[in-house]
């Protein structure tokens, strides 16, 4: 039995050792046909770290010794961090961000089947240990680039098939469930979203595409689609849907907007076309309609060359209808407007510079532009101005040349003044007696300056309607200046500072106008005339000048130590300039003419000789009458308290000084030569410091009348020989006006160390911006660069609390101006003397900002003539991230109105917005 039992377990042991060996050589021949389809061939790169890396030629994953037909005909690159696994039927598994690129095409994610018979390749994301998908595949081409949940791709046929796809095109995204790739690199995809938003994943809002047809970087077309705000479907459906987009600089359509108006009618606005010139230029040519007659053409360019300059340029012309033909209210006008700005690069040129601001319209643009009548700013614009400015410097000899040509509108009454051009040139500061080689002390005469500035001008002032019909000989005025001024400076004593100086003025007219008296008419008659005249005129003064200190100790039994002294400084200045009358006929600028004055009850008739100047109406004036000798005086006066301070370091006393008079300064004349008023008014300054801010100055100035009233023939006041000091009197204050304007904020209270103040001015000198030699360092351009990004992360750091989350922050300021004038009214002919008479206003606006998304800006006007508010603006705006909010309220004022709208920030989808405002030209009632 026991020999049974031995036999039978030899018999199973050799069963199991034959069964072994089936298997072994089984498993040794499978793992030499496996050998022979993943050995790579001799050239390839050996492992390196824990990545993969392989070039396999497509005959290497063959099996059978039986050629296949060729399914891809280039050489596939892949890699692969964790691992790479090949099988014997063509299939090769990649694990942990791998990689796959062929010829122009690559896709990146964490798990990648390859299928090399077929030529497809298998793509998805991964669950990590929370259950999020990551690794997502990434597929690039040459025309396209996009995220997606699950890939399938044919690199022979170029098809695809896109689960979740993820692609930017242009400002918004386009996200799709599902969609194909096809051979012509389109996308045609169901149930897809565009939105602008960059949370993608979760926007704000999207544009439901049930079908979409993409083709990369050029357009979407959509099928039925509507609007989904906040997840939640809007009642907005579009049949139709195409959005362009490009990432070139390109020309292209500019889709109108559609609006309504009350008076106009309905219209479609900013439509037309984009022409983009080059690369330094473009241009938009844009339109309105409007279906009661409206229309208007608009041309917009931008320009920038780098480094040199850049500017815009703007064209409107409109035909305003309002109402219909036959009503009573219906009237067309035509207005225009242009708008021109142009700055220079101060390091292109430093000794040329071309600047230009040019804001000119006729009057009644901004009142029939629509877009302008919820604009208070804009509306309530009185005077516009315009300039262009060009200076050319020769830094070799100091000279100077400027060209400039201004326009001041006064849209009121339609007023023009136009200066066009107007030339000057200056020399610099000139020493002609100077010598070149100096040997031993400075001569008196060295020390002569000479000054030559020449100046040609031609200007106009008339209404709008005359200006394009005016002539030049006639309504402009023009002609030359000019200007030569010598002066030195000497000292006597070494206190007293003396400086004689000479000016010489010399005017070249084209005209002049000669007066007579026409006994006809009665009345005088101007006769213009045309030809080279000048008009010239001098005057010389002299001036001496020195400055006088004076120190006083306050009682230390009064005061302590606490003020140690106050100084007073005086600088009292005296001169006397004369010029003669060039009313004179030796000198030959004034012309005279015979007046024949009738009778009356307080005289006979007679002739009266009346003195004019024939140039009394040209641009640069013409030499005064009567002769001038006058002695002026000023006295400027300076006191500063300097005031004992507490020091934490040491023992040492630190002293601050303070202002207590910043500027007080009273002036005049005296004028030797006239037979009478010889006293000139009273001008006096005060400027005070405030203590409590160093932002805070008081200015107040004032002016007061020496002489007393009486009554001319005519029985108008006028200034009478009489001093009211002789009479008991002191000199009459004629009146003053002051106006200041403080501001308040949530940093006005907040008060800092010195450390604080030291630190911030060390910051701010550290991160001001770099210029001159600076920006040629690259070292210091680098460090400035790190010191701004390591000050901004600070202050990232900075705006979060211990738990770090962002501080919630509350922004307001509110500031005030405050205007006075106080002078001379009506006269009093019982005291013989002005009537005083005070206006003042008051004005505010101010911000508040309770989040980093709200924002509240408010402005306000009160009269105290009205004892009303005549002007309330407020406005409110909301950043929704992808959206913006904003509404305008303007409840007290000539114009109430109000506007709301919200809109899409992107360019693109502008249209895609809601806004309500009242009508055009009604006046809204508060209730």
């Amino acid at each position: 039995m026991q020999d049974n039992f031995c036999r039978q377990n030899r018999r199973m042991l050799r069963n199991k050792v034959l069964i072994i060996s089936v298997l072994l050589g089984f498993f040794l021949l499978l793992f030499a046909s496996a050998s022979a389809i993943i050995a790579p061939p001799q050239d390839n790169k050996k492992l390196s770290g824990d990545t993969l890396r392989r070039v396999l030629p497509v005959d290497s994953l063959s099996m059978k010794p039986k050629k296949k037909k060729q399914q891809i005909d280039d050489i596939i690159n892949y890699q692969a961090e964790d691992s790479i696994v090949f099988y014997g039927n063509g299939n090769g598994y990649m694990y942990g961000k791998g990689d796959v690129k062929y010829q122009k095409m690559s896709l990146q994610g964490d798990f990648i089947r390859m299928n090399m018979d077929s030529s497809r390749v298998y793509a998805s994301a991964v669950k990590d240990s929370t259950g999020t998908l990551v690794g997502k595949p990434v597929f690039k081409d040459e025309s396209n680039e996009f995220t997606s949940n699950e890939l399938l791709y044919n690199f022979n046929s170029k098809r695809g098939l896109i689960h979740h796809t993820v692609t930017q095109q242009g400002e918004g995204f386009v996200v799709s469930e599902t969609s194909k790739i096809t051979p012509d690199k389109m996308i045609n995809m169901v149930n897809g979203k565009y939105t602008t938003c960059e949370d993608h994943e979760h926007p704000h809002f999207y544009l439901k595409m049930t079908k979409a047809k993409v083709k990369p970087k050029s357009f979407i077309v959509a099928g039925p689609a509507y609007l989904v705000l906040e997840d939640v479907p809007l009642p907005i459906a579009l049949p139709f849907g195409y959005f362009p987009f490009n990432d070139k600089y390109s020309s292209g359509v500019i889709m109108p907007s559609y609006g309504d108006d009350f008076t106009r009618g309905f219209n479609l606005h900013n439509g037309g076309y984009y022409f983009a010139l080059s690369d330094y230029a473009d241009l938009a040519l844009t339109g309105e309609i409007y279906t009661k007659g409206t229309w208007a053409l608009n041309g917009a360019s931008s320009y920038v060359k780098r480094y040199k300059y850049r500017g815009n340029f703007n064209f409107s012309y409109r035909n305003d209808v309002f109402s219909e033909k036959g009503m009573p209210d219906y009237s067309s006008s035509n207005s225009m407007s242009l708008q021109w700005s142009h700055s220079q690069d101060s390091k292109s040129n430093p000794y040329s510079k071309l600047s230009g601001s040019v804001n000119f319209s006729t009057t009644s643009f901004n009142r029939n532009n629509i877009d302008n009548v919820y604009n208070v700013s804009v509306m309530s614009q009185n005077t516009k101005t315009s300039s262009i400015n060009f200076t050319k410097s020769f830094p070799e000899n100091s000279w100077t040349i400027t060209a400039n040509a201004n326009v001041t509108q006064v849209t009121s009454d339609t007023t023009i003044n136009m200066t066009l051009p107007t030339l000057s040139v200056a020399s610099g500061t000139l020493y002609p007696f100077k010598r070149k080689v100096a040997v031993g002390k400075e001569r008196w005469y060295e020390k002569l300056v000479l000054n030559y500035t020449g100046d040609f001008s031609n200007s106009i002032q008339t209404k709008e309607y005359k200006l394009l019909k005016s002539s030049l000989s006639r309504d402009w005025r023009n002609g030359a200046k000019h200007n030569i001024s010598t002066n030195a400076s000497f000292s006597l004593f070494n206190y007293i500072t003396i400086t004689p100086s000479f000016n010489y003025t010399e005017r070249w007219y084209m005209r002049k106008i000669n007066q007579r008296w026409d006994d006809a008419r009665n009345a005088v008659a101007r006769d213009t005339t045309t030809g080279f005249y000048r008009s010239y005129n001098f005057s010389g003064s002299i001036s001496a000048q020195t400055t006088l200190y004076g120190f006083y100790v306050p009682s230390r039994k009064i005061f302590g130590d606490k003020i140690d002294r106050i100084r007073h400084v005086f600088v009292p200045s005296f001169s006397f300039s004369y010029n003669p009358d060039f009313s004179d006929p030796i000198w030959g600028s004034y012309s005279t003419y015979s007046k024949y004055v009738a009778a009356t009850a307080s005289h006979a008739a007679y002739q009266e000789t009346v003195k004019y100047s024939p140039f009394e109406s040209e641009i640069y004036g013409y030499a005064g009458a009567g002769k001038s000798g006058a002695i002026g005086y000023s006295f400027t006066n300076n006191i500063e308290m300097k005031v004992k301070q507490k020091s934490d370091t040491t023992d040492l006393p630190v002293y601050k000084v303070v202002s207590l008079i910043d500027n007080f300064s009273v002036s005049g004349s005296y004028n030797l030569v006239a037979d009478s008023l010889r006293w000139s008014l009273i001008n006096a300054n005060l400027r005070i410091k405030m203590p409590f801010s160093n932002n805070f100055t008081l200015n107040v100035g004032g002016t007061f009348d020496p002489y007393m009233y009486g009554l001319n023939a005519s029985g108008q006041p006028v200034h009478v020989d009489r001093l009211r000091w002789n009479h008991g009197k002191l000199p009459r204050f004629m009146g003053t006006s002051f106006s200041q304007s403080f501001t308040l904020n949530n940093d006005t209270f907040k008060k800092k160390t010195a450390k604080e103040k030291a630190k911030d001015k060390e910051k701010e000198d550290k991160l001001k911006p770099l210029t001159g030699a600076d920006l040629l360092n690259p070292e210091l351009v680098l460090k400035h660069k790190q010191d701004s990004i390591a000050e901004q992360k600070k202050n990232e750091k900075r705006d979060l609390d211990a738990d770090g989350y962002v501080k919630p922050t509350f922004k307001w300021s509110v500031s005030a101006n405050y205007g006075v004038q106080y002078g001379q009214s009506t006269f009093n002919y019982q005291k013989m003397d002005y009537n005083m008479g005070l206006t003042h206003s008051l004005s505010f606006n101010g911000m508040l900002s309770p989040t980093p998304k709200w924002n509240c800006n408010w402005s306000a006007t009160y009269s105290f003539s009205d004892k009303k508010l005549t002007q309330v603006n407020l406005s409110i705006t909301r950043d929704l991230h992808c959206w913006s909010m904003s509404a305008q309220i303007v409840p007290v004022g000539y114009y109430t109105s109000y506007s709301f709208k919200i809109a899409v920030k992107s360019s693109l989808l502008q249209d895609l917005k809601y806004e309500k405002r009242s009508n055009y030209g009604e006046n809204v009632k508060w209730e």
